[in-house]
C-alpha cells in the first residue's frame, strides 16, 4: 500500500503544516520545493505516494506544470492530485479539475480543512 504523501510548496513552513497533518493521518511526508524537485522524488518514490499535494505558484516549475507533468506519465498518472492555491478565479480552479487533479483547497486553510480534503482524496485508503 502505498504510505507517502508528497508535499510540494515552495514555503518550507506550508510543508511543515501539511507534514504535520499527513502525520496525524498515519501516513509520511516527502518534501519538495517546487514542482521539478517533486518529478525527481515521484520517479524514485511513485509506485510509494499515495498523494501530491501540489502549490500552484512556485519557482522553476509551478503546480499547474507539475500536474500536467504527473498526468502526462502513465507510471504516475493515477497518483491523485490535490492543489493548494490561492487562486480563487473560478474558471482557474476549474482548470486544474479539468487537467486531472482530484480537488483543491484555496490558502488560508485550517488542520482540519487540510486533513478533510486529503481524506476525501485518498477515499479507501481510510
Amino acid at each position: 500500500m502505498a504510505n507517502l504523501i508528497l508535499s510540494v510548496d515552495d514555503s518550507a513552513t506550508m510543508r511543515r503544516m501539511v507534514g504535520r497533518v499527513v502525520a496525524t493521518l498515519g501516513f509520511e511526508l516527502l518534501e519538495a520545493s517546487d514542482g521539478l524537485e517533486a518529478l525527481e522524488l515521484l520517479a524514485r518514490h511513485g509506485p510509494d505516494v499515495a498523494l501530491v499535494v501540489l502549490d500552484v505558484n512556485m519557482p522553476r516549475m509551478d503546480g499547474e506544470e507539475a500536474l500536467q507533468a504527473i498526468k502526462a506519465d502513465p507510471r504516475l498518472a493515477g497518483i491523485p492530485v490535490m492543489m493548494l492555491t490561492t487562486e480563487s478565479e473560478r474558471s482557474r480552479v476549474l482548470g486544474f479539475i479539468q487537467k486531472g487533479a482530484a480537488n483543491y483547497l484555496m490558502k488560508p486553510f485550517t488542520p482540519e480543512d487540510l486533513s478533510t480534503k486529503i481524506a476525501g482524496c485518498l477515499g479507501d485508503l481510510f
